[in-house]
């Protein structure tokens, strides 16, 4: 049985930070896009778990001069991430015959969200968030760890991220993996790969 493991983040959910962005610039900040603010924040100290998520905030609303109410920021970062209907779909499908997991770069505030918004715990049998790994793609720890925790054999896992970077490094470890853009390309690939018949 081939089993098959999602990213999160441009995979199964959408990544819109129109709100955030027209919070900040609202307070006189000077950001046109998410790499604006990510590049300012650390974030990877928040998704590999040394920074919580009312820390990074802290630093989000330091890049505005005008104070922001810590209620509307959380609120406008925890919304960039919107439910892919299509996607969500597909994993359901897959589910049926194959066994799903979710690896995913990510920080407490938007876990907490996405289990609310989308209750992503009913699509897969387990998830391995960075931020308690503590380490984050496309570290090759976290891909062993990955199969460790899941009981992977790397020649029977497809694994799907929207980064070329986090695909790379689990073709590293021997999996099979393809970079997601949009649900037609992904539905075709793991098609191809005989994973999705319907």
């Amino acid at each position: 049985m081939v089993d098959i493991v999602f990213d999160i983040g441009r995979v199964l959910v959408a990544l819109q930070p129109e709100r955030l962005l027209g919070l900040l610039r609202e307070h006189g900040a000077s950001v046109q896009t998410l790499d604006d603010i990510t590049g300012r924040i650390d974030l990877t100290a928040h998704e590999t778990g040394r920074l919580r998520g009312s820390q990074l905030l802290q630093q989000v609303a330091a890049l505005a001069p005008r104070s922001i109410a810590a209620p509307a920021l959380e609120a406008a970062w925890v919304d960039m991430l919107r439910p892919d209907p299509s996607m969500l779909q597909l994993a359901d499908r897959l589910r049926t015959r194959h066994r799903i997991f979710l690896l995913t770069n990510v920080g407490d505030l938007h876990w907490a969200h996405l289990e609310h918004v989308v209750g992503l715990h009913r699509y897969a049998l387990d998830v391995l968030r960075s931020d308690l790994a503590g380490v984050m793609k496309p570290d090759p720890r976290i891909y062993l760890e990955a199969e460790r925790r899941f009981g992977l054999s790397p020649a029977k896992t497809v694994f799907i991220d929207d980064r070329p970077e986090n695909v790379d490094a689990a073709c590293a470890r021997g999996w099979q993996a393809f970079v997601h853009r949009d649900p037609a390309m992904t539905t075709g690939t793991l098609r191809a790969l005989g994973l999705d018949p319907e």
